[in-house]
């Protein structure tokens, strides 16, 4: 059975000591892309391991016009999944149980900043979206204490962040990278998904789509490779692209060969959309 806790002191009585720890942090709304990382953190840790899913929508990570406050919240729900995918302790917290008195940053808040990295694609979109995310991983590392983090590679420039601010940190802590969990047309799972309407749902799956034509056209370099994806998502007038890029595996300048990253962010209605895949740029 999975216990539940929503404090710091409650969660450190039930995870005890002596046992190989690993951690899912999410924000609720789960769905069978969080499920493969528990079950990945179950594999890791074993039978006699435990496993903690975090449930946290972080108001710091969202930015002014942004949909903190219509966030799913189904805590309820999330207890299930993550049971049943072999959590053992679900760690639900209050923004004040993480933050303090404010439930956010004060003025004079220590937070982590993720660097110049920090501040390209989804950080120049949406600036302080990852000072809101390392400080928020930082602190959950610090309440959870694991030996393993596991996170989805859906949000890949997250991952690389937390990668770097892990190491950079010395923080003792394997970060894990999971493959993205697919819907059976390609899209990437999402708590997201669910805002959008049956005709853009359609439209989305031009999303892994464009990834894959961007992937086909690698052998020709960079350019070929965005010029192949923009032309996907170019038949459907709906997408607003915010980017589709090629970048190194780390983040930095596309390649004219060897192993890259194809990151792509649009609008499609209301939903914001991100995704990305990995690449192999020239012959």
């Amino acid at each position: 059975m999975t216990t539940v806790v929503h404090t710091a002191a409650d969660l450190r009585r039930e995870a005890g000591t002596g046992r190989r720890r690993a951690v899912v942090m999410t924000m609720g709304a789960l769905h069978d892309g969080h499920a493969t990382l528990v079950r990945e953190a179950r594999r890791l840790v074993g039978a006699d391991g435990i496993v903690i899913v975090t449930v946290f929508v972080n108001p710091t990570q969202f930015g002014a016009g942004e949909d903190f406050d219509a966030y799913p919240r189904t805590l309820d729900d999330d207890i299930v999944v993550a049971g049943h995918a072999g959590a053992d302790l679900v760690f639900a917290p209050s923004a004040t149980e993480v933050y303090g008195p404010t439930g956010a940053f004060r003025p004079d808040s220590v937070t982590v900043d993720p660097g110049p990295a920090g501040g390209i694609l989804e950080g120049a979109s949406r600036p302080g979206h990852f000072r809101g995310v390392l400080t928020v991983v930082a602190k959950l590392l610090s309440l959870t204490q694991p030996d393993t983090a596991l996170f989805g590679e859906k949000d890949y420039q997250q991952l690389v962040l937390i990668r770097r601010m892990v190491s950079d940190l010395n923080l003792p802590v394997d970060v894990v990278g999971v493959p993205t969990v697919r819907e059976p047309d390609g899209l990437a799972r999402s708590s997201r998904n669910r805002y959008l309407s049956d005709d853009e749902r359609a439209s989305a799956a031009l999303i892994p789509a464009a990834l894959d034509a961007a992937a086909a056209a690698a052998v020709d370099g960079p350019s070929a490779a965005v010029d192949a994806g923009k032309a996907v998502l170019a038949t459907d007038s709906r997408f607003e692209l915010d980017y589709l890029v090629v970048t190194d595996p780390e983040l930095g300048a596309a390649p004219e060969s060897g192993d890259a990253r194809i990151l792509v962010a649009a609008r499609l209605g209301a939903t914001r959309m991100i995704d990305n895949r990995p690449a192999r740029m020239g012959a």
